[in-house]
């Protein structure tokens, strides 16, 4: 049954390899592979003789990933020490008075970084036919035929080759493919029957020599297809003065070849990379000449010169210039006789300065082109597509042709600016238009016609309805510092500084508020200062930064004008003055403007995105400097406002530099003011009041009380006395502040701990007030006018149900609340409390009544069953401030927080 097998198999690898002894380098199918482990080792090699083919490629090895093991030649580079680097960097050129030349690294130096694992032996790849065989290379010969032998056979140091029952064969000075031709036609006329196959086996290794400026320069063995690359990488390179552009092989003596390895790096060419024969030494030279290229070029780098070299040449290294360089600007560093340096510039468009010859030591720097367009439209604000855009003969119109196509929805169609310079200088002047009527009216003269570089910008009608995350993102970006933002500007006070720094302080602090937005009077950190002027610079190049003009549709106004006003302000002089003007009071965008050409009032006012409701018309009010040749002096004037807006020109004024325009309101308007009642009245809710109405008006119009309200203990609340009791909890805490740091130690002699002193005023100064005012409606109820009280916005009155309590607070045996019980005095609910504790001071009890009141009974009536107390009343009996038991004055400074905080907590919990 085995012999029966074996002969199955047999048959199926006989009729496989029949079939392909005529093609060499055939894979086997995975199913041949099989069946031919499945033989015995004698008969594979058996089957393998006879058909002339390797055993490999039926046992599975062929298949299998050949592990190529790189060659540790010589041990990896290490770091120079700092003389050495110092003494290279010296040697390439001494460039530490700019920095991008200290940038620039020596091209092709990196390619030998890793030299000892990036060579690899050459054992394995296809033997060329024009290759030397010589003395040492193994000949494989296989017959097959009528019989079939493999041999493998060495090549002897007569340069024979001995076949068996051939006899020897001289194969010197014959090519690879000379040697195959010989020796078949030896075996086919000696012997009948027989075909042949011969390939190359081991090649031989040859001795050669690297010298000169080598990494590891001295003598190593390799392979005998080794190049003159190969060796390099052998041997580790070169160092930091060896040259890679003659690289060069000497053979008994003589020079046969030089090899520039810069064709291979910058021109793929290899031609000149010669084959190595045993005894060859490569020298390395050291290097030529160095120039150096940087700027605007595809690979700065420092490379090296041969002689003849033009500057075209060392640009071409460099891979050559980039799209945004300005080539016919360009200049060479160069050392004179005198060992000075010059300047020598050079028009790299131009035959003369392509030609001109470099010279070692040479710093090519080919310039950068302008960011500047030469005739570009800008537009920016609110519009959909902002950027730039081609000038040619053209109106507003033909670049922004619809309002609903390129406008955006929150446009402003009665204000625009056309922004133009006037002259070389840069200096520039405003044009004002109306967007939506130059648009649908092309032949109106707000169809402005354009000029060259001329910036347009339309303005949002609204500054509050837009989405101004990506805008902070950026800014945040750039500005590492930025931590927050405001919402709706990125500028404070800066708009204000930029257009009126240089008026009078008295002038300026009447516009802070409605111009600047801020009190200049504030004082900031040296860290926001900074900030501010980061900004600041972001916005000043607002129409030459894409990232900047692509978000321009969501600035406000404020931010769009920044770089016009401040531009303007720049420019302003003796002569003409600062030609931008301010608006404030009752309009839309109050703030500083700038002054288009022959505007006037009612300009202005369209600029300002007109009046709100509640201006007064009839008169509005325009300051003006008014300068002679010896004083200035500033002038008031009365303007109908009315007259102007309906077409009077009369009293539509011209406008003049640093003219400021206030929009009054008119007299006794009143914005929408509201009051909340809640508790038990009969109609709690909020009521909306006129000026002058009182508390006694709205509670009638709130019904009146219910029969379960208890107006002794109403709480009424204003937002005004909110913030000054802020004020004062905060003046408490500096006046403590200063205390403790003028009071060095205590009464007792100890040291007072600054730093928990300084944490306890800050718990004080977190103390949030109530904003309570003191009312008492039972007077108001018998009609005693003067417990009412007139109403202000948010105004908020509480009247709560029937008390049935008293609270008894602070330094007590128990503190609790008590139910009250008519009769019953301050004595009593302090017993019912446990009474007071040792630090407790009975002096200075005192009770917060149910409406906010504090009565401080006296000694005289302090055990009178007279002392009556109300329900709702708090009692405080505060922490005694003499008590010295182990006390520093440090437990003095917390009582008297501790007292502040109590009593406010009482007020604020009736």
């Amino acid at each position: 049954m085995l012999h029966k097998t074996k002969n199955v198999l047999l048959a199926g690898l006989s009729a496989f390899i029949i079939l392909t002894t005529q093609v060499q380098a055939i894979t086997p199918t995975p199913q041949m592979i099989e069946q031919f482990k499945q033989l015995p080792k004698s008969e594979q090699e058996r089957v393998a003789r006879q058909y002339g083919i390797d055993p490999s490629m039926l046992s599975g090895s062929a298949n299998s990933a050949v592990n190529v093991s790189n060659p540790t030649v010589v041990e990896p580079r290490q770091n120079q020490s700092n003389e050495q680097q110092q003494s290279a960097r010296k040697s390439e050129f001494d460039f530490n008075q700019d920095s991008d030349k200290n940038q620039l690294k020596r091209f092709g130096y990196e390619m030998f970084a890793g030299e000892p694992t990036t060579f690899a032996p050459v054992t394995d790849v296809p033997v060329p036919s024009d290759y030397m065989v010589g003395p040492g290379d193994v000949i494989k010969v296989q017959l097959y035929g009528k019989e079939s032998n493999e041999y493998s056979l060495t090549i002897n140091r007569d340069g024979t080759v001995q076949i068996p029952d051939l006899g020897p064969v001289s194969v010197a000075g014959l090519s690879f493919a000379d040697l195959r031709q010989e020796l078949s036609k030896r075996i086919k006329q000696q012997t009948i029957g027989i075909e042949s196959n011969i390939t190359m086996g081991e090649l031989r290794s040859i001795r050669i020599f690297i010298a000169g400026d080598a990494y590891k320069p001295g003598s190593y063995t390799v392979s005998s297809l080794s190049t003159i690359t190969q060796a390099l990488f052998v041997a580790g390179g070169v160092n930091e003065i060896g040259s890679l552009r003659n690289v060069q092989v000497k053979r008994g003596g003589k020079l046969v070849g030089s090899f520039d390895l810069y064709d291979l790096l910058l021109r793929g060419d290899a031609s000149g990379d010669i084959n190595l024969r045993s005894g060859d030494v490569v020298f390395i030279p050291s290097i030529g000449g160095l120039v150096s290229v940087a700027g605007e070029v595809q690979r700065p780098a420092i490379y090296e010169l041969k002689k003849h070299e033009t500057i075209a040449d060392v640009i071409n290294m460099a891979a050559g210039i980039k799209q945004d360089a300005y080539p016919k600007n360009s200049s060479i560093e160069r050392y004179n006789a005198n060992g000075l340096k010059t300047i020598i510039n050079v028009d790299l468009t131009s035959d003369k300065g392509n030609n001109t010859l470099a010279k070692a030591g040479d710093y090519i720097r080919v310039k950068s082109a302008s960011n500047q367009y030469e005739d570009a439209i800008t537009v920016v604000g609110a519009v959909v597509r902002p950027g730039k855009y081609q000038w040619k003969q053209q109106r507003i119109s033909d670049v922004l042709p619809s309002i609903w196509g390129d406008l955006l929805l929150s446009a402003d169609l009665d204000y625009g600016l056309v922004v133009r310079e006037i002259n070389k200088h840069g200096d520039i002047e405003t044009l004002q238009f109306a967007p939506g009527e130059a648009i649908t009216s092309p032949n109106s003269i707000q169809n402005i016609a354009l000029q060259p570089r001329d910036k347009i910008i339309i303005f949002n009608f609204s500054d509050d309805t837009q989405n101004r995350f990506e805008l902070n993102s950026l800014v945040k970006k750039r500005v590492s510092k930025v931590k927050s933002l405001k919402s709706d500007s990125l500028l404070d006070a800066d708009l204000f500084k930029a257009g009126f720094e240089t008026l009078d302080n008295t002038v300026a602090s009447k516009y802070t508020n409605q111009i600047a937005g801020v009190a200049v009077n504030v004082q900031t950190s040296e860290e926001q200062t900074l900030v501010s002027s980061e900004v600041a610079k972001m916005l000043s190049n607002l129409f030459e930064d894409r990232d900047l003009i692509k978000l321009s549709n969501v600035m406000s106004r404020k931010e769009l004008l920044y770089p016009i006003v401040t531009k303007l302000t720049q420019q302003g002089n003796s002569q003409h003055g600062i030609l931008i003007v301010a608006i404030a009071g009752k309009v839309r965008h109050p703030g500083v403007y700038p002054l288009t050409n022959s505007a006037k009032v009612t300009d202005l006012v369209k600029a300002a995105g007109g009046l709100l409701e509640g201006a007064y018309i009839e008169r509005a009010e325009l300051t003006r400097t008014h300068t002679t040749s010896a004083v200035s002096d500033i002038i008031h004037q009365q303007v109908n406002l009315s007259a102007a807006l309906n077409g009077n020109q009369q009293d539509n004024i011209e406008l003049k530099g640093r003219d400021m325009m206030t929009i009054l309101t008119t007299p006794d308007w009143q914005e929408r003011k509201v009051v909340e009642v809640k508790g038990e009245v009969k109609f709690p809710g909020t009521y909306n009041i006129r000026r002058g109405e009182t508390l006694s008006d709205v509670i009638a119009r709130a019904g009146g009380y219910t029969e379960f309200a208890y107006p002794s203990a109403a709480v009424f609340v204003r937002e005004s006395v909110r913030m000054q009791e802020q004020i004062e909890i905060k003046k408490l805490a500096d006046q403590l502040r200063r205390d403790i740091a003028t009071r060095g130690v205590s009464k007792d002699g100890l040291s007072i701990n600054y730093s928990e002193a300084q944490l306890m005023l800050i718990d004080l100064e977190n103390i949030k007030a109530v904003g309570r005012l003191v009312i008492d409606l039972n007077a108001l109820k018998l009609g005693i006018k003067e417990a009412d009280v007139q109403l202000e916005d948010s105004d908020v009155l509480y009247v709560p149900t029937i008390k049935q309590t008293v609270a008894v607070m602070g330094e007590v045996q128990h503190p609790s609340t008590h139910r009250f019980k008519d009769g019953l005095t301050l004595g009593d609910y302090l017993d019912m409390s446990g009474g007071p504790r040792e630090r407790g001071d009975e002096d200075r009890v005192y009770v917060i009544k149910a409406d906010g009141s504090v009565m401080m009974p006296t000694q005289s009536i302090w055990f009178n069953t007279d002392s009556q107390i109300s329900a709702g009343d708090t009692v405080i009996v505060p922490l005694d401030t003499e008590y010295k038991d182990n006390l520093t004055l440090w437990s003095q400074v917390t009582q008297i927080i501790y007292n502040t905080a109590v009593a406010f907590a009482a007020v604020s919990g009736i």
